[in-house]
């Protein structure tokens, strides 16, 4: 063990070494090649990005002529940024600088995340279960639960297995409850997210475990319980090789979730009856008037003591979603913090969308944390999607954590959580890089508990 510790030590300096040798490399080559052109340099390619940022906001909330103009200024403006750099004859500098800044922080990330482990949640050993009831979707994910046999693997487990027909069965959250009248201590669904919601609601109420087969097309929920989403027939291993573990459900206007309700722009546009038929075109044509408020309600967020007024987009999830990753944005690195996770978005003008450039330190986008919230409005009803279900739900819209109210069983060999990304800290890599001895704990490592309940804390 001491050998492997050790081992991993020196691949964790020579890592942050390769990290800092190739930032600096990226800034020396900038300065002797370009000179004082480096400040214009970095200028014009900032400027680059503000001016498309920009274009593309009076593209989304414009019409006609304009929007056509403001889609081709979008793409204009990088081109022009690229045609400086080759009239300057600087392009090949700038494209050896990032790929010395791409190797920089691959390196630096490989350094801090070297000892982390995949954030899969530990869980009890338990037995097969005596009687298991399986819903499946035969529609959901484009197929999955006939491509991948679900039905006769699970039955070859000993499973009752009922296929759900959307035609005949309306009210799936009362075929889990005959299930469990007839005797099922097990509770399963292979389909979307939404259909995972409402038993999974039906399956807390009666405290039973509960069974996710990832058969629906994105499966997040699945995600973030560590399951393998490319072969959902792997999951049905947690009938025989199982283990349990307790997560918290979300609830908004009494109406369980899983993953995350959204309020604004995205479920606005959703509700439209043209949005199923014309994707593309019902989000152009709808967007100017919501992302304008010249349509749809003007919303407001209150969590304890934080209030956020008129945002366009707000996302209330079921524990938080990494913000400061974007590779991991969609992700979740727990599902047992017994909070809710809140993202708003508020922009009212090219400049302020340009502003979002600079990520979770942009004024117009707050992420909280709070075991629950309102979301108000200046209208009776708000349009709200959860877990891409369109719902329409009366205001104000309570949203609440319900800690631990989940019993989930999983495979006890399954892929787990990817752990985060951490955060680039130089100083840190520094230090990693030119201290002799024991190497640092790495950074941002997944597990360490946040804000507590209700706290209304920002996070980033």
């Amino acid at each position: 063990m001491g050998h492997v510790a050790a081992h991993r030590g020196a691949g964790q300096r020579w890592c942050a070494r390769l990290a800092v040798a190739a930032a600096v490399g990226a800034g020396v080559l900038l300065l002797c090649v370009a000179g004082l052109k480096s400040v214009a340099l970095v200028a014009v390619g900032l400027a680059g990005l503000a001016v498309a940022a920009a274009a593309g906001w009076w593209a989304l909330t414009r019409r006609g002529v304009v929007r056509g103009v403001a889609a081709a200024l979008a793409a204009a403006a990088p081109v022009a940024v690229l045609v400086s750099y080759v009239a300057a004859r600087l392009l090949w500098v700038v494209l050896v600088c990032l790929a010395l800044w791409a190797l920089a922080a691959a390196a630096g990330w490989a350094a801090l995340r070297a000892d982390a482990t995949p954030g899969t949640a530990p869980g009890r050993p338990v037995p097969p279960p005596g009687h298991a009831c399986l819903l499946m979707n035969p529609r959901s994910g484009g197929g999955k639960v006939g491509r991948f046999r679900l039905k006769e693997k699970a039955e070859a487990m000993g499973a009752d297995v009922l296929l759900l027909d959307t035609a005949r069965h309306r009210d799936v959250a009362q075929l889990a409850r005959d299930a469990l009248d007839r005797g099922a201590d097990l509770l399963g669904v292979a389909g979307g997210d939404g259909t995972q919601a409402l038993v999974a609601d039906v399956a807390a109420e009666r405290g039973v475990p509960f069974m996710v087969l990832p058969a629906g097309t994105r499966n997040h929920f699945a995600l973030d319980l560590g399951l393998d989403r490319d072969d959902p027939s792997r999951s049905l291993e947690a009938l025989t090789d199982g283990v349990e573990f307790r997560v918290d459900l979300g609830r908004v206007g009494g109406r369980v979730f899983v993953n995350n309700a959204s309020f604004g722009a995205y479920a606005e546009v959703v509700q439209s009856p043209a949005y199923r038929d014309d994707k593309v075109g019902t989000v152009l044509q709808l967007l100017p008037g919501v992302l304008t408020r010249q349509h749809g309600p003007r919303l407001s967020v209150r969590a304890d003591a934080v209030t956020v007024d008129g945002p366009q987009a707000v996302l209330v999830s079921n524990n938080p979603y990494r913000v400061g990753d974007r590779a991991g944005l969609g992700r979740r690195d727990r599902l047992d913090g017994g909070v809710l996770g809140v993202l708003s978005i508020t922009v009212d003008s090219a400049v302020e969308a340009a502003d979002l450039l600079r990520g979770r330190h942009a004024p117009g986008l707050r992420s909280l944390t709070a075991g629950e919230l309102v979301i108000d409005a200046d209208q009776p009803e708000v349009q709200v999607g959860v877990d891409g279900e369109a719902l329409a739900l009366p205001t104000p819209v309570r949203c609440a954590s319900e800690p631990g109210a989940l019993l989930v069983r999983v495979p006890r060999n399954r892929p787990g959580v990817p752990p985060a990304r951490p955060r680039l800290d130089w100083r840190r890599l520094w230090t990693l890089a030119f201290t002799a001895g024991r190497a640092l704990p790495p950074a941002g490592v997944p597990g360490v508990r946040g804000p507590s309940r209700g706290s209304g804390r920002s996070v980033g």
